[in-house]
Order: structure tokens, then C-alpha cells, then sequence
């Protein structure tokens, strides 16, 4: 047998997905240990966390608040809290579960205290992305453009109307690819809750998109 077949029995999708989990568990160990160091007054870590978490932070509050000016403040704010809190912190949890409770309770406080201020700002790239891949696969003529432009449109003011708590629920379970269990710690709520805002939230999108399928 060739050294570059995979031996019987072992599918090169499984072993794909084990790999795949290896690099996950190795991401998580890798966010503990560097806030760990952060906690021991190690600058270099904090500057590595910052780093690898502050785009994805500042595209969900983004999407959140709907301005860009506003969720690069909060996100400082964000990392400024996670600096403030090193000394008590123990890696009991996944550290991105703990990053986007702090995100989305300052998103939520920003938007309950009447500072929303809205701008009309294009959508995310993901979001875009995802509109084109429904609108059409191949390259669009003018009024296919202007058609895909209306249908964006419309994706991002269904999403923007849903209820605080669903948007942040749908933004984390979809564009973070966080589980129940992690967008309840963030939320602060039951598992059950989650999946009920999130069976609301998406049957109200259906509703509200029917027509662009």
C-alpha cells in the first residue's frame, strides 16, 4: 500500500473532520493560555488575542448597531473590559463565549439607550455574499443588478427589524458559528430560550423573504 493512501477503514472525510476538531480544541486551548498569560501581566498575549478576535467582534457589533463608527468604539470597549478583568479570570469557559457576552451586552445597552443612529451603510461583506449566491450565480446584466440590489436591500432591513435579543442570536449562530449552548452564555439565557428566539427569528425571515426565493 502506497504511504499516501489512507489505510482501510478510514475515510479521508473523517479523518478531515477529526482534524477539524483537533485544530478547534487547539484554537481554544490557544485563547485560554494567552488570556492566562494575559493575567500574569503578559502585554505581548493581549496584543496576540486582540489580534485574532477584534475583526470578528467589530462585525457583529457592525450588524448589531448598524454603524460602523459606533461598533469600532464598542469593540474598544470590549477588549478594554476583557484588559480590566485579567486578574480574576479562569479559563472554565470557551474564551469567544465569554468575548461575545461582553460584545452583545453592549450592543444591546447601546441600542435600549436611544443612541441608534441610523445610517445607510452597506451590508457586510458575509451578508452580500450570501444575497448573491440567492440572487444569482452568474455574472448579472444591469437590471439583474438592480434587481439583486433591491433584494439585498430588503435581506438587511428584514434582519434590522427583527427584536434585539433574535438579532443577536441569529447574527451569532449564523456569522460566528457559535452553538446553543455558547449564544445562551452570551445571552444570559436558557438553552431552550435560544432556540426559541432563533425558531422566531428565522420563521419571521421566512415570512418576510417568501417572495425571493
Amino acid at each position: 500500500m502506497s504511504p499516501l493512501q489512507p489505510s482501510p477503514g478510514v475515510q479521508p472525510s473523517a479523518e478531515s473532520g477529526v482534524n477539524q476538531d483537533m485544530e478547534a480544541v487547539a484554537a481554544l486551548e490557544r485563547d485560554a493560555q494567552l488570556m492566562v498569560r494575559v493575567r500574569e501581566g503578559d502585554e505581548v498575549s493581549f496584543a496576540l488575542l486582540l489580534e485574532r478576535h477584534r475583526s470578528p467582534v467589530v462585525n457583529f457589533l457592525h450588524r448589531m448597531v448598524q454603524n460602523r463608527a459606533v461598533s469600532e468604539e464598542l469593540a474598544q470597549e470590549v477588549f478594554l473590559r476583557v484588559y480590566r478583568s485579567r486578574e480574576t479570570y479562569e479559563p472554565t469557559a470557551k474564551f469567544t463565549t465569554w468575548l461575545f457576552r461582553i460584545a452583545t451586552h453592549l450592543a444591546l445597552n447601546w441600542i435600549r439607550d436611544g443612541q441608534k443612529e441610523k445610517r445607510n451603510e452597506s451590508l457586510s461583506e458575509e451578508l452580500i455574499e450570501g444575497a448573491e449566491r440567492q440572487v444569482a450565480d452568474r455574472q448579472p446584466n444591469v437590471e439583474q443588478s438592480m434587481l439583486q440590489e433591491v433584494k439585498v436591500q430588503e435581506i438587511r432591513r428584514a434582519i434590522e427589524a427583527l427584536p434585539e435579543k433574535q438579532r443577536a442570536a441569529v447574527l451569532m449562530h449564523k456569522y460566528q458559528s457559535l452553538d446553543y449552548s455558547h449564544i445562551s452564555k452570551a445571552l444570559g439565557c436558557t438553552e431552550s430560550a435560544v432556540k426559541s428566539l432563533l425558531f422566531r427569528a428565522y420563521e419571521t425571515l421566512r415570512s418576510r423573504l417568501a417572495h425571493l426565493a
